[in-house]
C-alpha cells in the first residue's frame, strides 16, 4: 500500500475489529492511510482520492462497493483487498459493474481475528447457536464458513497441517468441520502458485468439541487474566477503574508488557509479587508499599493494582467460599486426595449458603457433570431448590452439546476422557483442575494421543512421527519466537468457544518444550474465563 499517495480506507465491520486487533492509526498512517470509512454507512464523494477497500467476499459487502462507483464513482480509483476466497459469482458481478474504477483486485487470506500472540477467532457471533441448536437451520452453512476461516488461518501461517478430530458416536460436527476443512485446505493449495507449498508442513491440526471438557468454562478459575473477565465487567477489553476519585479507563492488551506479563499468574502469587512478598504483606497493603517505593510503582501501575484489589474483593466476598466445593466435584477428591463418596454433600452447602443464583448454577452442572448426568426427579429437585423453573435450559442445553444431563440407559456410551496423573506438580487447594485441552496437547506434542478415538482426516506429517516431538513436562532454555518456528506447530481449534484457563495451556506447553508451538482458536461465543457457558441459555 505504501507506493500509493494519501488515500482513503474503507473497512467492513469484520476487517474493522481485525485492523483494530493488530495495528493503531499511527500504523495506517505510516502507510499514507489519512481516512477510514465504515463501508456500510453513507460517505461523502472525494472523486480525487484514491480508495483502499478492505472487505469480506460477501454479498452484502460487494453490492455495496459497486454502489459506490454506480451510478457516479465516489473515488478515483479502488485497491480491492478481500480477507478470503471472492466466489466466482460475486468477482464476477462487481467486475462486470466496476472493472474499469478496479486498479488492483487480492485476495490476502485473513479472514480470523487474532486475539493474542497464540489466539485466533473465528468472527461470527452466532455461530454457536447455529451449530448447537437442535432447530438451526444454518449450521452447514455455519461450518462452511468456520471453515474457511481456518484455511485462512493455516495460509497465514504458511502451513498445511495434518488434521485431526474427536471420534463421537453422537455429534459429529468436529467430523464434518475436519472433512471441510481438509477439503478446502487441499483446494487452496492447488490454487497457490507456490509448487513448494503442495506437500503437508510439519503441523498438526486438532479440532475439539466443546463436550470434551464442561467442566472448564464452569470452574471459577484464579489466574489473573481468567478472574478479571470472569469477575469484573470488562468490554471490549477494557477495563474502568477509580482514581484519585476520578473514572479511567484501560486497555488490556498485548501492547501493555504488564498485562501480558501477568495475566497467566495465579492470584495468590499475583499479590506476592517479589517486591511484595519480602514483606509478606496482602494485596490490600501494596497501596501503602507504592507511596515508599517509586520503583513499585513502574512495575504494578495503577491499573494493576486496581484490578487485583477488584479481584481480590470478590475473592474474599463470594468466590472463596465456592472453590472447595467446585474443586472437589471437578476433580473427584478433596485436596487431602481422597475421594468424593457422595457428590450432594459437597453440593448442599453450597445451594444452602446465599449464593447468587449463577453460581449456585455453576454448582449444579459440576454436580451433574460429576455423575455423568443426574435422574429427571434428582434434576427436578435441584431446579425449584435454585429456583430456576422457568429457566431450565441453563442445565438441559448442555445435552446439545452431547453433554449427559439426565442419566439414561443409553447414557452407557459416554465415557469421560482419561486423565493425566498431576499428583506431582504443586498446586494451590483451591486450583487443583487443569483444563482436559492441556493433557490433549501434551499427548500430541509426545505423540501419544489414541488414532482409535482422534482418527486422522488427512496424512499425519513426519514431523509427529515421534522423531522430534519431546515431552511437554521438559524443561529447556527459552523458547524465543525463532526457537519456536523452527520447530512444528499444533493448532487446536475449539468448536463451542474457549475458556481463558484452556487459552493459558496453550502458553504453558509452549514454553514447556521446545519442539512446538501451540495456537489455540475457537468458533466465536462470548463467554468469559470462567463464566458458565450455557448458563446465558444460548442454545
Amino acid at each position: 500500500m505504501s507506493n500509493l499517495s494519501s488515500q482513503i480506507l474503507i473497512l467492513d465491520h469484520f476487517t474493522t475489529r481485525l485492523l483494530s486487533s493488530c495495528c493503531k492509526m499511527s500504523d495506517l498512517m505510516s502507510e499514507d492511510i489519512t481516512i477510514v470509512e465504515d463501508l456500510h454507512k453513507n460517505r461523502e464523494p472525494v472523486p480525487e482520492m484514491k480508495a483502499i477497500y478492505f472487505m469480506r467476499p460477501t454479498a452484502e459487502c460487494i453490492d455495496a462497493f459497486i454502489n459506490d462507483f454506480k451510478p457516479k464513482a465516489k473515488y478515483k480509483a479502488a485497491y480491492v483487498f478481500f480477507t478470503d476466497y471472492c466466489p466466482d459469482d460475486l468477482f464476477d458481478k462487481m467486475k462486470k459493474n466496476c472493472a474499469k474504477h478496479i486498479k488492483v483486485c487480492k485476495e490476502i487470506n485473513i479472514s480470523f481475528l487474532p486475539l493474542e500472540a497464540q489466539v485466533f477467532s473465528c468472527d461470527n457471533a452466532e455461530a454457536f447457536k447455529s451449530i448447537y441448536s437442535p432447530n438451526s437451520k444454518d449450521r452447514d452453512q455455519t461450518l462452511e464458513m468456520i471453515a474457511d476461516q481456518i484455511v485462512t488461518l493455516c495460509a497465514t501461517l504458511d502451513e498445511y497441517p495434518g488434521v485431526r478430530f474427536k471420534k463421537d458416536p453422537n455429534l459429529n460436527y468436529g467430523k464434518k468441520l475436519a472433512e471441510l476443512v481438509d477439503n478446502k485446505l487441499a483446494r487452496h493449495y492447488e490454487l497457490d502458485d507456490n509448487p513448494n507449498k503442495k506437500g503437508k508442513t510439519q503441523a498438526q491440526l486438532l479440532i475439539v468439541d466443546r463436550a470434551l471438557d464442561p467442566v472448564s468454562p464452569i470452574l471459577h478459575e484464579l489466574t489473573y487474566q481468567a478472574m478479571a473477565y470472569d469477575l469484573i465487567q470488562i468490554k471490549d477489553n477494557t477495563y474502568e477503574y477509580d482514581t484519585d476519585g476520578c473514572k479511567k479507563e484501560a486497555l488490556l492488551n498485548e501492547e501493555d508488557e504488564l498485562w501480558v506479563k501477568l495475566r497467566h499468574m495465579h492470584i495468590f502469587m499475583l499479590v506476592q509479587t517479589p517486591q511484595a512478598a519480602f514483606c509478606n504483606i496482602s494485596i490490600g497493603g501494596l497501596s501503602q508499599l507504592m507511596k515508599k517505593m517509586p520503583g513499585f510503582r513502574k512495575q504494578m501501575k495503577t491499573v494493576h493494582l486496581s484490578l487485583a484489589e477488584d479481584l481480590m474483593n470478590h475473592y474474599q466476598k463470594n468466590v472463596e467460599k465456592l472453590c472447595k466445593a467446585e474443586q472437589d466435584l471437578a476433580v473427584g477428591a478433596d485436596a487431602e486426595g481422597q475421594k468424593v463418596k457422595d457428590p450432594m454433600r459437597t453440593l448442599l452447602p453450597v445451594l444452602l449458603h446465599p449464593h447468587d443464583t449463577t453460581d449456585k448454577i455453576r454448582a449444579v452442572l459440576l454436580y451433574i457433570f460429576s455423575l455423568n448426568g443426574t435422574t429427571a426427579e434428582n434434576l427436578n429437585k435441584l431446579i425449584q431448590h435454585v429456583k430456576i423453573e422457568d429457566e431450565r435450559g441453563y442445565i438441559l442445553n448442555w445435552e446439545h452439546l452431547g453433554v449427559p444431563i439426565l442419566s439414561t440407559p443409553s447414557m452407557f456410551s459416554f465415557r469421560k476422557q482419561s486423565r493425566r496423573d498431576r499428583s506431582d506438580e504443586e498446586t494451590y487447594k483451591v486450583s487443583r483442575w487443569t483444563p482436559v485441552i492441556k493433557d490433549l496437547m501434551e499427548d500430541v506434542v509426545e505423540n501419544k494421543l489414541e488414532v482409535k478415538d482422534w482418527p486422522y482426516q488427512s496424512e499425519c506429517p513426519s514431523v509427529w512421527n515421534g522423531s522430534r516431538a519431546v515431552s511437554a513436562r521438559q524443561k529447556h532454555k527459552g523458547s524465543s519466537p525463532d526457537d519456536l518456528r523452527s520447530g512444528s506447530r499444533l493448532i487446536v481449534f475449539v468448536l463451542g468457544g474457549v475458556t481463558y484457563s484452556e487459552m493459558r495451556c496453550a502458553y504453558e506447553v509452549t514454553h514447556a518444550n521446545k519442539s512446538c508451538e501451540v495456537i489455540i482458536g475457537k468458533s466465536p461465543h462470548d463467554f468469559k474465563s470462567i463464566a458458565p457457558l450455557m448458563v446465558r441459555g444460548t442454545c
